[in-house]
């Protein structure tokens, strides 16, 4: 079995979509906490991180965390937690360290494909609180691989109002808008699981464009069977 931790009902179908169609062994437990990100935007990463860490424990299914004193919460059949927003995904990460099941970050995968890919990352992204983290993650695994990557932030704050509406194809192409306008770049990423649906809409453009969803269920799935 495999948690994971959304800011949004919308992430449920794609993650069983995906689940269904590379993974149809594994079971899901969702749970969705919006107002995780609504605070994040407001008030900075650092102030949700006992709110993520009480969330990471209740998709773990360790109830509130009270129960035996330490706040763990394996031992119900869940293998790992996958958080699925990649604006709180490096505070799940350091406040899961200790949850007792293995925390993975949807966008890290795809951090690490963008860095093989080419020394040039465009990171972009519709939600600004996105950035710093997603940014950082690619430079992290940079480090990681021995590599020189310069990375390179786009926003276009412009296209969310579309995602908040509930206008999923008018989202998704607003985002393919903003990759084809990318130059110099040796990878593109979508900074946000939201903005998967883009992917199909740009074959044309000529590097790779990579999403969070796919790669990061996979990794998680690895870890959730062992």
């Amino acid at each position: 079995m495999l948690g994971l931790l959304h800011t949004s009902p919308v992430h449920v179908p794609v993650f069983d979509g995906l689940r269904d169609a590379g993974h149809p062994e594994l079971e899901l437990r969702h749970h969705v906490v919006e107002e995780l990100l609504a605070r994040a935007r407001r008030e900075g990463t650092d102030a949700v991180a006992p709110a993520v860490r009480a969330a990471l424990v209740r998709v773990a299914g360790g109830g509130d965390g009270s129960a035996g004193g330490d706040g763990s919460a394996g031992g119900d059949g869940v293998g790992a937690v996958l958080c699925t927003c990649s604006t709180i995904g490096g505070v799940a990460e350091a406040v899961g360290a200790d949850l007792g099941v293995p925390v993975v970050r949807v966008d890290r995968p795809m951090a690490a494909a963008a860095v093989a890919a080419g020394s040039r990352v465009v990171v972009l992204a519709t939600v600004a609180s996105t950035v710093v983290p997603t940014s950082a993650l690619v430079e992290e695994e940079a480090r990681r691989a021995g590599r020189d990557v310069s990375v390179r932030a786009v926003v276009v704050e412009e296209v969310w109002v579309r995602f908040e509406a509930g206008d999923s194809a008018g989202y998704a192409e607003g985002v393919a808008r903003a990759v084809r306008e990318v130059r110099d770049a040796d990878a593109i990423v979508l900074a946000q699981a939201s903005m998967a649906g883009a992917e199909a809409l740009v074959p044309e453009v000529r590097v790779p464009v990579l999403s969070s969803p796919r790669l990061g269920l996979a990794s998680a799935a690895a870890l959730a069977s062992r």
